[in-house]
């Protein structure tokens, strides 16, 4: 049965468009509408922009090449092509991001001027040759369409059957990357490379970038029970939308939005980049995704933002940094192999008594039973590379003074690893301090379940 404050929300959306909540059969405002009568009103949306090859004329690109073609003519999946002509005039090959956009999976589209604009700038300031993948929709063309959709995209760029891919295209620095809903259809596209062994089970996958990526659950993590209100996803509205997109044929219990651990062990690409919006809904289930890969992780929040903020905001200080760290995600020198496996995680041990005693709190979904009796559980010493980059608190004083800095400040800071030293100032390698960025090895608290604020080490 729907809460109070469920019902009074979709009262109040009913009403800002002169309907009434028994005329709506699903609201997902502010995205896509469905009514009892049938009729399915897309509430998120933008203005079309066709293609030019013309890079001087490419709108929201200026040096970018754009041209469309057709995928698959029987399911009618088609895509958008971005060259930076400056990067295909030096003679060198590029890499290649295959670019899946986000809309809940049922709004929005490649050749909109939101998405138009996003992957020229991305082609343009990574060097790179994005291809946009325009999928079917739900719910006229439910899940699993969308994943087929982009799996014969990324099965297309890999046969370098197009001509701009053929000669400017590195194979061997693929990317594959998504936001929102595109950022699971990416995931999964990754996932099923792995599974049949394409490009050589997946190794020419460099990395999986994933931003406000649609994960889920059955079960509501601590901070996903109270909405502030503001945020573009309130939980309960979240909870209708696998349902939906699936036409009735899967809950939120689906391995889809909430992957198998086996599953994320198994992932063929070498990094993987996860970027988590300090007010998003799904942000814990980003960051809680991200504690149980193995390999090169790299986390990136950008605190005080929502779902999206991005591409809507381009222009905005927290946009431009997300934008960069993308940029030297995809142009960091390629990894030559995949990572090891990961080595099995050391038994607990205990903190001493006057050390983080707030770890009471989630320490009983960490460990067995009778562990989590004790309040002196310590995590397991990691052991693989992990990365926590936070993009965008502000400088109080540059703040202050209108003088902002182009680099972001971050208050504080945690490192674990087992090359930590203790001293005065640390405990069981562990290191508190002022910095901009920290890194920590190993998954902290994997499938924990829990939601921790920034900067406590625990699962970010």
């Amino acid at each position: 049965m729907a809460s109070m404050q469920e019902k009074m929300v979709r009262e109040a959306m009913a009403a800002m468009n002169g309907q009434t909540a028994a005329d709506i059969a699903v609201n997902l405002y502010p995205f896509i509408r469905k009514y009892t009568d049938g009729r399915v009103e897309r509430l998120l949306t933008s203005s079309y922009v066709p293609a030019s090859e013309d890079a001087g004329r490419g709108r929201g690109g200026v040096g970018v090449a754009t041209r469309d073609v057709v995928v698959d003519r029987d399911n009618g999946v088609s895509a958008r092509l971005f060259l930076p002509s400056a990067a295909a005039a030096a003679g060198r090959r590029l890499p290649v991001v295959l670019y899946i956009h986000g809309g809940s999976f049922c709004t929005e589209s490649a050749f909109c001027r939101t998405y138009h604009r996003y992957a020229s700038s991305l082609a343009s300031r990574a060097g790179a040759l994005v291809v946009s993948v325009e999928y079917r929709l739900a719910p006229e063309h439910p899940i699993p369409a969308a994943y087929d959709d982009a799996w014969a995209a990324f099965r297309w760029v890999e046969s370098l059957s197009d001509p701009w891919l053929a000669e400017y295209g590195d194979l061997r620095r693929t990317f594959v990357a998504g936001d929102s809903a595109g950022g699971n259809i990416a995931y999964h596209t990754v996932a099923r490379a792995g599974r049949e062994s394409v490009g050589g089970g997946g190794g020419g996958i460099q990395g999986l970038i994933m931003v406000h990526p649609f994960f889920w659950g059955p079960e509501r993590l601590p901070c996903e029970t109270v909405w502030d209100g503001a945020s573009v996803f309130p939980a309960f509205g979240v909870d209708w939308l696998w349902p939906f997109v699936t036409a009735g044929q899967a809950d939120n219990d689906d391995p889809r939005i909430d992957p198998a651990d086996d599953e994320l062990a198994s992932l063929p690409c070498r990094r993987v980049l996860m970027a988590v919006a300090g007010r998003d809904t799904l942000r814990d289930r980003g960051r809680r995704l991200a504690s149980r890969m193995r390999g090169d992780v790299t986390v990136v929040e950008s605190e005080g933002e929502d779902h999206g903020f991005h591409l809507y905001s381009p222009l905005r200080a927290t946009s431009k940094r997300l934008m960069q760290s993308i940029v030297q995600f995809i142009n960091q020198p390629p990894s030559p192999c995949p990572p090891p496996p990961a080595p099995a995680p050391s038994p607990a041990m205990r903190w001493p008594a006057t050390i983080l005693p707030e770890l009471d709190e989630w320490s009983s979904s960490t460990y067995s039973d009778d562990a989590a009796n004790s309040s002196q559980i310590l995590l397991g010493m990691p052991a693989r590379a992990y990365k926590a980059i936070f993009v965008d608190r502000m400088d109080r004083k540059a703040a202050k003074t209108g003088r902002l800095s182009s680099n972001p400040t971050v208050n504080a800071s945690l490192s674990i690893g087992p090359s930590g030293k203790a001293s005065k100032t640390s405990c069981y390698g562990m290191s508190f301090g002022r910095t901009r960025a920290y890194n920590f090895r190993g998954v902290a608290a994997a499938g924990s379940g829990q939601c921790q604020p920034p900067f406590r080490g625990v699962t970010i």
